[in-house]
């Protein structure tokens, strides 16, 4: 689904990532682990085509990504959702708001917003605050509006930067089992975390950074398809009790 081929970047004299080469299946869980500085935001800012590489590839699918014109990293966009560590959602507007801007900036038809935004809202246990705007909301439910925004246009691969960074341990083991659960309905997701309670928690594949190199690729299995394993729908999680004062 996704080959990184000896992609190699630098900022000037700084080497972030050095001759990085690994394949990730459809339906996959793969944590991106290692110290601040290793390159995992990097790396996913050149899967996401926010930057490019001085050497490499990177395909999706079977199209080389970093061969792509302006013009088509649009396109490319659809096919990816994205989980900041610091949210990125627009203080401005409601949470319902957020979802169906990026619904309207992928081009999905308005007549599909309420039913795409009402299906987000309940998977991520936050049906009770769609009319709330952020400043009204705890860590852990901004983050789940960011999950529920990345999965509203139905991408390939979900990549999530550092999810996790500036919750509560509570907060995100509750934010790590719901990853899990849209994982168990075949979203492949590839997560950048240095934390190792998480990882140790979930047990998946885990690929290593040191760096700019990497330094290990453990619990791979073969022949991941969708919906393999676990077929049962994903929870719903219930919302925090209390928005943030």
């Amino acid at each position: 689904m996704l080959s990184i081929r000896n992609v190699t970047k630098s900022f000037g004299d700084v080497l972030a990532l050095e001759d990085i080469s690994f394949d990730i299946d459809e339906g996959e869980f793969i944590f991106l682990s290692g110290p601040s500085g290793a390159g995992k935001t990097t790396l996913i800012r050149l899967i996401l085509r926010d930057l490019l590489p001085d050497k490499g590839e990177i395909l999706l699918g079977d199209r080389d990504i970093t061969k792509l014109s302006e013009r088509d990293i649009p396109s490319l966009r659809k096919q990816i959702g994205v989980v900041f560590q610091d949210f990125k959602v627009l203080p401005e507007r409601t949470l319902r708001e957020n979802i169906e801007v990026a619904l309207a900036v992928v081009g999905i038809p308005k007549e599909e917003w309420q039913s795409r935004v009402d299906h987000m809202l309940k998977l991520t246990g936050l049906s009770n605050r769609a009319e709330f705007f952020p400043s009204q909301l705890s860590g852990g439910e901004l983050q789940r509006v960011s999950l529920a925004r990345a999965l509203s246009v139905n991408p390939k691969i979900i990549l999530a930067d550092e999810p996790t960074g500036n919750l509560d341990w509570d907060t995100a083991d509750s934010l790590t089992e719901l990853f899990k659960a849209i994982n168990k309905e075949g979203k492949t997701i590839l997560m950048a975390t240095h934390n190792k309670h998480i990882i140790e928690k979930l047990g998946s594949r885990v690929i290593e950074l040191k760096g700019g190199k990497m330094i290990g690729d453990k619990g791979r299995k073969s022949g991941i398809k969708k919906g393999q394993g676990n077929q049962k729908k994903a929870k719903v999680v219930k919302s925090e009790k209390n928005p943030k004062s």
